[in-house]
């Protein structure tokens, strides 16, 4: 397996599983009762069962494509004694399969939208958490011994779900600030009431993801930047960090002049401006998130040590 093809699998499924978990989560504190139903703010069943089946697949195919590359095996028809290693005994295996089983489980709590939204949702959140969570064991932590290889999977656990719901929540958003979608006045207020109980929610991810950032990188590089910034390791960290803090200002902006604007709007009666420059916002800090996962999947198969 390539590292390029690496890279690229390993940023699919990141983006993937935040999505199920933010997604899901979002419903859960963004709305209540019957808003729960797919359709009535989002279209829940498509886009959780979406994206624990693209999971699955990314799965299966990453899966694949390590123990091939690892066995040197051409011959996908002779994988299966190598790939009962994997599975059986190794972390890596055990994480796999139970990130399948969240997968399925994530899959099958969607049925259950029509006739109870919000167990459905907690069951899709619960499981897509733990299938994101079990991503922490293909990368650095997993390099780690003792109690020190637990605390660097607190902390990289921590730092993929507050992602994953930081994602999904700009998604949600995007997709509830369309216009064809406001065509009355429930929308519009169920989207001025998601963007306001998002702030709170949203304040709580800045500081856990900081806080769990600087602890992966004590964790992986330690407290030193001598030499580390001139590799390419510490190239693409600090890449990640200048669009992290790009997705602040854009946070900020959203908190403090879009989000209000929308309010006012609900009371002038003009939505269209307001939830249009709220959607941009929300579109361009989303490509600056994408982007930042892309380079956590890059970062994951680098070593500054090595360097």
């Amino acid at each position: 397996m390539s590292d390029s093809a690496n890279v690229v699998l390993r940023f699919v499924l990141y983006v993937d599983l935040m999505l199920l978990f933010g997604v899901a989560l979002f419903g859960l504190y963004s709305f209540k009762g019957q808003e729960r139903l797919s359709g009535t703010a989002l279209p829940f069943r498509r886009l959780l069962t979406g994206t624990a089946g693209l999971g699955a697949l990314l799965s299966i195919a990453g899966m694949v494509l390590m123990v091939r590359a690892m066995s040197s095996e051409p011959d996908v028809t002779e994988l299966r004694p190598h790939l009962e290693m994997m599975l059986f005994e190794t972390d890596i295996g055990m994480a796999w399969a139970v990130r399948m089983i969240a997968l399925a489980v994530a899959g099958l709590a969607v049925m259950l939208n029509p006739r109870a939204p919000g167990i459905s949702l907690v069951i899709a959140a619960t499981a897509g958490g733990i299938a994101l969570a079990s991503l922490a064991w293909s990368g650095h932590g997993a390099m780690d011994e003792g109690s020190r290889r637990y605390g660097h999977f607190t902390a990289d656990i921590l730092h993929l779900l507050v992602a994953g719901a930081w994602l999904g929540a700009l998604l949600a958003i995007g997709l509830m600030a369309q216009i064809r979608v406001l065509q009355s006045e429930v929308h519009i207020r169920l989207l001025a009431r998601a963007v306001k109980r998002f702030e709170l929610v949203g304040a709580l991810i800045v500081v856990i993801i900081t806080v769990t950032g600087v602890v992966n990188y004590l964790f992986i590089v330690g407290p030193q930047l001598d030499g580390v910034l001139l590799s390419q390791y510490g190239m693409l960290l600090a890449i990640k960090v200048l669009l992290f803090a790009g997705m602040l200002i854009l946070a900020a902006l959203n908190r403090f002049h879009l989000g209000p604007a929308l309010e006012r709007s609900l009371r002038e009666g003009q939505h269209r401006v307001a939830a249009h420059a709220l959607r941009r916002s929300v579109v361009v800090e989303m490509v600056a998130a994408v982007l930042i996962v892309g380079l956590v999947a890059w970062l994951g198969t680098l070593s500054p040590e090595v360097e």
